[in-house]
C-alpha cells in the first residue's frame, strides 16, 4: 500500500539532503466536478501557495481508493492523509458525530452552517481526535430526501414496507425503520444497479448526488422528506498529522477553513443546476407530509441520544439562532 504523504528528495549538496516536498493523497467517492472535491482541489491549491510550493494535495475521487467505509479505515492507519466524507459512516467510531447526523435536527441551510461554524461544530471534530482523526472542515451535503423506483412517497403509510438503501451506520437504519421501511445498508457505488435491479425500491440523497450518480434515471419520484442535513466532513490522519511540522499543520487548518465558503458556492449552484436538470430528465418532485416524518423519529432520539453530554449538544443546536 502506498504511503499516504509521499516524500520526494531533493538534491544532495554536500553531506545535507533535504525533502522538498510533500504530496499528501486525499479521497472521495464523488466524480469530477461534484462540489466536495472541486473543494479539496481548492483547498490543495491554497495549501500550495501558503507552502510556496513545496507541499500539494492529490484528490483520489470516484472511489478511486474504495468506498466511504474502507478510506475511513486507511485515514486511520495513515495509509491515506485526508479523506472526505459524510459524517454518517464516522457515527460508529466517533459518538458525538451522531448528534449533527440526527433527523430533522437542523431548521434551515443557514441554521446549519451557523451552528458548524461555531463552537458546537469544532467540539464534535476535535471529539474524533481520540479515534484517530483531525476534523478541518465541514462541507454542505443538503437536504437528504427519499427517492423511488415504482411509486412516490407522500405519506408515511407510503414508506412501509420498502426496502430503502441507507448508509453503513446504526443511525440510518433506525432512521428508516422508524418510517416503517426495510433499511439495506450498502455502498454508494452500488446503489445505481441495486435500484435498477429491484434489489432495493429506493434509496435516498440530496439533489446534487441524485443527479450526478444518474439514480434518476432509474428513480425517478423524488420525495422531499427533507429528513437529515447530516453534513460532509473533511478528516485527517492523525498518524500522518503527528509527524507533520507546526507549520504545516497550521496551513491544513488554513487552507481546509478558506475552501469551506468556495465549496459552499459550488454547493447552492449545483443544488439548483442538479434540480433544474432531474425535472427536465422527467423526475418528479413530491411534496409529502412532514410532520408527519418528524413525529416518528422520537425513538431514534430516544435509542441514540442517551448521555447528558449529546443532549446538552442537540439543546445547544436548538438554542443557535
Amino acid at each position: 500500500m502506498k504511503p499516504a504523504a509521499l516524500l520526494v528528495a531533493g538534491v544532495c549538496a554536500g553531506l545535507a539532503c533535504s525533502v522538498q516536498a510533500t504530496d499528501f493523497r486525499s479521497t472521495d467517492i464523488h466524480p469530477d466536478g461534484y462540489p466536495t472535491v472541486e473543494a479539496v482541489k481548492y483547498m490543495g491549491t491554497v495549501y500550495s501557495k501558503l507552502t510556496n510550493g513545496k507541499d500539494t494535495i492529490k484528490v483520489f475521487n470516484n472511489s478511486a481508493l474504495g468506498a466511504e467505509k474502507d478510506t475511513i479505515e486507511q485515514t486511520k492507519i495513515g495509509a491515506i492523509a485526508m479523506t472526505r466524507v459524510n459524517i454518517a459512516p464516522m457515527n460508529n467510531i466517533c459518538p458525538t458525530t451522531v448528534v449533527p447526523t440526527m433527523p430533522f435536527l437542523f431548521r434551515s441551510k443557514e441554521h446549519m452552517r451557523a451552528v458548524l461554524d461555531g463552537p458546537v461544530g469544532e467540539e464534535i471534530l476535535k471529539s474524533c481526535e481520540a479515534q484517530g482523526f483531525i476534523g478541518l472542515a465541514y462541507y454542505d451535503s443538503g437536504s437528504r430526501s427519499m427517492y423511488t423506483v415504482k411509486k412516490p412517497i407522500k405519506t408515511l403509510a407510503d414508506a412501509k414496507g420498502l426496502k430503502v438503501r441507507v448508509q453503513q451506520s446504526d443511525l440510518w437504519v433506525a432512521l428508516l425503520e422508524a418510517m416503517g421501511a426495510n433499511a439495506t445498508p450498502m455502498p454508494f457505488g452500488e446503489v445505481y444497479t441495486a435500484l435498477k435491479t429491484g434489489l432495493v425500491d429506493a434509496a435516498e440523497n440530496n439533489y446534487p448526488s441524485y443527479e450526478s450518480s444518474r439514480h434518476f434515471e432509474v428513480a425517478k419520484f423524488y420525495s422531499k422528506t427533507e429528513h437529515s442535513m447530516a453534513p460532509e466532513v473533511l478528516l485527517f490522519s492523525k498518524k500522518v498529522w503527528d509527524g507533520l511540522s507546526a507549520d504545516q499543520q497550521k496551513a491544513l487548518r488554513q487552507a481546509a477553513k478558506e475552501s469551506v465558503p468556495y465549496m459552499r458556492k459550488l454547493w447552492d449552484e449545483r443544488e439548483d443546476k442538479s434540480l433544474a436538470t432531474v425535472k427536465a430528465a422527467g423526475a418528479e418532485i413530491i411534496e409529502v407530509d412532514k410532520p408527519a416524518f418528524q413525529a416518528a423519529m422520537k425513538p431514534v432520539y430516544d435509542k441514540f441520544i442517551t448521555d447528558p453530554k449529546m443532549k446538552d449538544l442537540v439543546k445547544r443546536i436548538q438554542d443557535t439562532k
